[in-house]
């Protein structure tokens, strides 16, 4: 399975911006999917999971109500809606996968995800 992270860009604090993560398999149904951020200088870190159904998701606090993560099976596509966007969200943002079926699992450690994406800049600016 191949993963392609898109919908970046530049917008200003407030806005809102869709992250996409498609993937190449039609068993991605089969997968829990996370995104995580690398701001510059800093370490990579966990942002939403969202478990293989969909019925399961979890966020990191700093993004509690403003962002959503879905996902379309039917397409093999991952989704993070970015709402009120802060100057703070600026980083590059990855999609990951991991294979768990049968399981309904979320996951936020880095080390639990085997499959990456290249990862899509967002860049809100104050």
């Amino acid at each position: 399975v191949q993963l392609q992270a898109s919908g970046g860009g530049l917008v200003q604090a407030g806005g809102s911006l869709r992250l996409s993560c498609a993937a190449s398999a039609r068993t991605f149904s089969r997968h829990t999917v996370g995104w995580f951020r690398q701001a510059p200088g800093k370490e990579r870190e966990f942002v939403a999971s969202i478990s293989r159904s969909g019925r399961t998701t979890v966020y990191t606090d700093s993004v509690k109500g403003r962002f959503t993560i879905s996902r379309d099976n039917a397409k093999n596509t991952v989704y993070l809606q970015l709402n009120s966007l802060k100057p703070e969200d600026t980083a590059v943002y990855y999609c990951a996968a991991t294979f768990t079926y049968p399981h309904e699992s979320t996951m936020r450690g880095l080390w639990e995800y085997d499959l990456w994406g290249q990862g899509t800049l967002v860049t809100v600016s104050s």
